[in-house]
């Protein structure tokens, strides 16, 4: 009997996107969401099988740290540069096998076959036998090892030790083993459509609606009030900086690098007269697509957030920036791998550009709420820290938890939000992003 996780049938096919996702990422070193769009078989996948290669993707790469060292032991010596397709398929057979708990003849076979299937059959019998093996003391050897440590690349656990101490960090790579939850933001009514959904309503103030978390995440298309546009999908911590401008009805509010759309949303709900920039007219077509369901109005622009120059002072801006998203592992685990050390000093030019530009739009007086998905404090604390130091005319408006329902623990002493993935774990945690309020000197 498949596991409870594991669609019971699934094509070889799944698993070759599976492979091929893994080679998009760990090869190429690109984000595994765009590996489904570069694979032309995907497409062609039942929905039961390219949840099962998304999975299956996923499991590999919480899980590598792991999985590597495992195949370590049974490998007489490295696989060759050419041979990382084998490798692919030997990390997602012992992905099956000690963690969805495929049965192990059914998890050896395909592996084999997939080896097949990529005219690699001389080294169909390696792989025969590493399975084999793996499936009589893989789980041994994983019950021994230090799972959250061992997953989470040093340079992370390093940085992370030094921002919030060895503990917490602990905590934090713990959780990202797990499935992340999935939150929505719904339009009003937040305790009917938990009862509807069969959820639980979350912890957050807010004026329009509120998060809810859903306790069964398969088919989120299908189930009630999606078609209507009642609600979207949105985590808890990523609904909290829209919040952080307060009353938005009748203002001018500019959302930079808007899409996927959840915070345009929120804005829209919330009344104001949002102008919602990207860069990407993929992105901007998805985020119409968006709005367009939930029945909202707002402006669309697609150009360069931190050149466009609006015909309004707005009232008030939301910059989401560009960043590592080493808040967002349980959803995306691929970052963990293909993100790099010097990518953050990148990242805090381009968030600073954006910052600069955005102070420069604001009407005199304005508010604008600066968020990044990132763990990394320079993208955060200390992004703002020397912006302040810099800019004698931005004050930081320190949030209180209380007024916005949050755990006391997801505010600094500062004043701004700082969520990790291990807050609120007694209901499944959150993403980890950090959110400060600023003010324009009038």
């Amino acid at each position: 009997m498949a596991a409870p996780n594991q669609p019971p049938v699934s094509s070889p096919n799944a698993r070759l996107s599976a492979l091929h996702a893994l080679a998009h990422t760990l090869d190429k070193g690109r984000p595994l969401d765009t590996a489904w769009a570069a694979d032309r078989h995907f497409a062609s996948l039942s929905p039961s099988d390219r949840a099962f290669a998304q999975m299956l993707a996923k499991t590999v790469l919480r899980r590598l740290g792991q999985i590597d060292n495992i195949l370590k032991v049974f490998l007489e010596r490295p696989l060759e540069a050419r041979a990382s397709r084998i490798m692919h398929a030997l990390r997602l057979g012992t992905a099956q096998l000690i963690w969805l708990k495929t049965p192990p003849h059914a998890a050896v076979h395909a592996t084999v076959e997939l080896a097949k299937q990529l005219k690699m059959e001389k080294m169909s019998g390696l792989v025969n036998a590493v399975l084999k093996k793996v499936a009589h003391e893989g789980e041994a050897i994983a019950a021994a090892q230090d799972a959250a440590k061992i997953n989470t690349p040093g340079w992370l656990w390093e940085s992370w030790e030094m921002a919030y101490g060895a503990d917490i960090t602990r905590r934090i790579a713990e959780i990202h083993l797990t499935e992340p939850p999935v939150d929505i933001s719904v339009k009003s009514d937040p305790e009917y459509w938990a009862g509807k959904l069969g959820g639980v309503v979350l912890p957050v103030k807010t004026d329009f609606g509120g998060s809810v978390r859903l306790r069964d995440t398969r088919a989120i298309t299908q189930l009630s009030g999606f078609s209507e546009g009642k609600w979207w999908v949105q985590d808890l911590a990523a609904a909290i900086p829209a919040k952080l401008l307060g009353d938005v009805h009748d203002k001018r509010v500019i959302d930079l690098c808007a899409a996927p759309g959840g915070k345009t949303a929120q804005l829209a709900v919330s009344g104001a007269k949002v102008s919602a920039v990207d860069r990407s007219k993929d992105r901007i077509a998805m985020l119409k697509t968006n709005v367009h369901r939930l029945q909202l109005q707002a402006e669309y622009v697609t150009t360069d957030a931190s050149k466009w120059l609006p015909a309004f002072a707005p009232d008030a801006i939301l910059l989401d920036a560009p960043c590592s998203a080493t808040g967002t592992l349980r959803r995306h685990p691929d970052v963990a791998w293909h993100r790099k050390p010097e990518d953050i000093a990148r990242l805090m030019e381009t968030q600073k550009k954006l910052l600069m530009h955005a102070l420069g739009i604001l009407a005199p007086g304005g508010t604008l709420v600066y968020a990044v998905c990132s763990l990394q404090p320079e993208e955060g604390e200390r992004q703002i820290r020397q912006l302040l130091e810099e800019h004698k005319d931005v004050t930081l408006m320190p949030i209180k938890a209380a007024g916005l329902g949050v755990p006391e623990e997801c505010v600094t002493s500062k004043g701004e939000i700082r969520t990790l993935p291990c807050h609120l774990s007694e209901l499944g945690g959150m993403d980890g992003f950090y959110a400060a309020v600023l003010r324009k000197k009038g």
